[in-house]
């Protein structure tokens, strides 16, 4: 009789890393139903919250990522990445994986790590065009890893790559809901040119100042917006927001789905999951980068889409200058945002889930056969 799959699932810290990890895991789940999957995050997270709504169960690890701006806060780092090892230990020991799956954030350097000194066979998604730190370390020791572009032979053994894209979640890539339900979900009206602001599962301050600015230009040109402010200031936004009833804002939008098919246009920072999000939905974008990201790995993931005329780009020091012309600039030619969104479209890959599930099931199989 086969061994049973046994596979943990680590990462988080960001929606970027949760929500592809948890397109994987129904992938997984799909093509091998009676598979156990875990997942291991870091304490206090967001995973923590997110990955349990999905139906999937969590161990949380004492564990926090290197803090570029307060140097003081990462002396206690050494003692938590060896107490994240006896963490990570327990939880191999009670749950026994014959894999490992690794999506990049802080808290999947010890599981994969571990995994590795044990010979279990580890698989990472470097979901970025420039490869995170934790990611780059692992990959010497991985079994795979899956990119979601090419050219990344700079930071990973080249016989190891395989690019599959990235993995988004189902109820974006079949989207069944129309444009006007889904309108009527954020309380907007259909007919109206509609703009999704998204700054990411943590927020973006100067998409946001820059949209607080001009609430009342939105207004003035028949346009409505739907707002995701992330969670800092947001009473400030939510506010400033108020009087319009032409703008949704809230400080995270669960339905995704619904908020991609309202929208014509959208504003939203790069990050690898949004980038891959947009691309499946096929809308006209604005980015702006994050400019403190690792390596400044956003602007790289945006520049892929800007530089075959996909989408624009506007910098963060400028958004508060810049991002409305550039946005209203799109606003105001329909063929434009037409012709964006055709470009944008040959971008999206579908299948991505399916690809690294059936990888990694492949790979277990003949280790058990």
């Amino acid at each position: 009789m086969p061994k049973q799959i046994r596979i943990i699932i680590a990462g988080g810290g960001t929606g970027g890393h949760i929500f592809p990890a948890i397109a994987v895991a129904q992938a997984i789940q799909r093509l091998q139903p009676d598979a156990a999957i875990l997942f291991v995050g870091a304490k206090g997270k967001m995973e923590m919250q997110k990955i349990p709504q999905a139906g999937f169960k969590i161990k949380g690890l004492t564990i926090a990522g290197f803090n570029r701006t307060n140097m003081f806060k990462n002396l206690t780092l050494p003692f938590k990445l060896i107490k994240s090892f006896f963490q990570v230990r327990n939880i191999f020991n009670n749950f026994k994986p014959n894999a490992v799956f690794g999506v990049g954030g802080y808290s999947s350097f010890p599981v994969l790590k571990f995994a590795q000194t044990k010979n279990i066979p580890t698989f990472i998604h470097e979901a970025n065009a420039f490869a995170g730190k934790s990611n780059q370390w692992l990959g010497n020791n991985a079994t795979m890893i899956f990119t979601g572009t090419n050219g990344m032979e700079k930071f990973f053994p080249a016989q190891k790559i395989k690019v599959t894209g990235n993995p988004v979640r189902q109820n974006i890539v079949n989207a069944t809901t129309s444009k006007e339900a889904s309108l009527l979900k954020f309380g907007l009206l259909p007919g109206r040119q509609t703009i999704l602001i998204i700054g990411g599962s943590l927020g973006a301050a100067s998409i946001n100042k820059a949209i607080m600015n001009n609430l009342k230009q939105f207004a003035g040109n028949t346009m409505q917006l739907i707002w995701q402010t992330g969670t800092p200031n947001a009473n400030v936004y939510v506010k400033a927001a108020g009087e319009y009833s032409n703008v949704y804002v809230n400080t995270f939008i669960d339905d995704m789905s619904a908020a991609y098919t309202a929208a014509d246009i959208v504003v939203s920072r790069s990050g690898a999951m949004a980038v891959a999000e947009i691309c499946i939905t096929g809308k006209a974008c604005v980015f702006v980068p994050y400019p403190y990201a690792a390596e400044d790995h956003q602007t790289y993931n945006a520049m892929q889409l800007v530089n075959e005329e996909a989408a624009y780009l506007v910098k963060d020091e400028d958004a508060n200058v810049k991002l409305i012309p550039t946005l209203m600039s799109l606003v105001n030619d329909t063929s434009l945002v037409l012709n964006m969104q055709s470009k944008i479209s040959k971008f999206a890959g579908i299948d991505a889930d399916k690809l690294i599930a059936e990888e990694i099931i492949h790979t277990i199989e003949n280790i058990n056969a």
